[in-house]
């Protein structure tokens, strides 16, 4: 194992190398299935799309429906199957950079396998991990899987207009969350909806803005 993770490093390293060269944000977002990564992809792409200049890597261990739901964004988007892995790794990214124009991409999204463990292990050569949970799955994710949480730069906290039909405990979420990183932000959203999406476009044009000064 610590041989596999050396090597995804070391080519993880010459992709951030890279996306530096090139001015490329890049943002993994990690989360378990059906949290809601696509949707927030969506609303991100509605809005942005035609102000920033955006790809996608799209994960999936089968299928290309989620690139599909995005296509109609006019938008570069590679999709890797994994055929059964459990997440991407920093050679499965290296291989598709290819088939983007990087000179004419700002904001490079990856989509990664639905997984709170797996893709939090591996870099991809990522600017920064965004987590995506949703308030279904329970309040307990990042005490359970805090690998993900620690490493993270943001947190969305998705489908909070579904917290009344739930037991989902806010205050301990928060919690958990910022007693293993405590400089996190934590978004809350309803993607479906909409609602807390002006504050996560706020929030990623602020990364790219400061990704660029750099």
């Amino acid at each position: 194992m610590k041989n596999i993770l050396d090597r995804n490093q070391n080519k993880a390293e010459e992709v951030r190398s890279l996306l530096r060269e090139k001015k490329v944000m890049m943002v993994n977002i990690i989360s378990s299935p059906g949290a809601g990564k696509t949707t927030l992809l969506e609303r991100t792409c509605e809005s942005l799309a035609d102000k920033i200049r955006i790809g996608v890597i799209e994960g999936d261990v089968a299928t290309d429906r989620d690139a599909r739901r995005l296509q109609k964004y006019d938008i570069p988007i590679v999709c890797i199957n994994t055929e059964g892995g459990c997440h991407l790794d920093s050679h499965s990214i290296s291989k598709v950079l290819g088939h983007f124009d990087l000179d004419h991409i700002d904001l490079l999204f990856v989509e990664n396998v639905g997984n709170l463990i797996c893709p939090s292990q591996f870099d991809l050569g990522e600017t920064f991990k965004l987590a995506v949970v949703s308030t279904t799955e329970g309040d307990d994710k990042p005490a359970k899987y805090p690998m993900l949480f620690t490493g993270a730069r943001a947190v969305i906290l998705n489908k909070t207009d579904l917290i009344p039909y739930t037991n989902f405990n806010a205050a301990s979420f928060e919690t958990d969350i910022v007693s293993l990183n405590p400089g996190i932000t934590i978004i809350k959203t309803s993607a479906t909806r909409g609602e807390g999406i002006d504050e996560w476009l706020g929030w990623i044009i602020t990364q790219l803005k400061s990704f660029n000064a750099s």
